[in-house]
């Protein structure tokens, strides 16, 4: 393996960076923060933590095993693509309702829009 450039290891997306257990994602659920766009609802929680972390919600009404995993792919891709721009400090829970998949600019637009408006109405009084 060659080295490293810092452009590349800052774009990886490690288990850290993944919401799992139903207790994490009770607790996102809880808080009732969420925002709905198209075929998304967004769930937020601030979560401490020097970075943000995402878990994905995807049922079988969505399509079957192909289009589940195709969405959730290029979901979490959307996600590490631009997680430097979205809010940082957050647990994101994506819901997903049924639709065709959409390309991956559509995904990052989406998620970078809700997140916003999610971090937005976290800091209000």
């Amino acid at each position: 393996m060659g080295k490293q450039t810092p452009s590349s290891s800052r774009l990886k997306f490690p288990a850290s960076r993944r919401l799992s257990g139903r207790r994490a994602f009770a607790a996102v659920y809880d808080l009732r923060l969420r925002k709905t766009l198209g075929p998304l609802t967004v769930y937020a929680r601030a979560n401490q933590l020097p970075h943000s972390r995402l878990g994905l919600s995807v049922s079988s009404r969505v399509g079957k095993a192909v289009t589940r995993n195709r969405i959730k792919r290029l979901l979490r891709e959307a996600f590490r693509l631009n997680q430097h721009q979205l809010p940082t400090g957050y647990d994101w829970v994506i819901v997903v309702r049924p639709h065709e998949p959409l390309k991956l600019d559509a995904y990052a637009d989406l998620l970078g829009k809700t997140t916003t408006n999610l971090q937005q109405r976290s800091v209000r009084p």
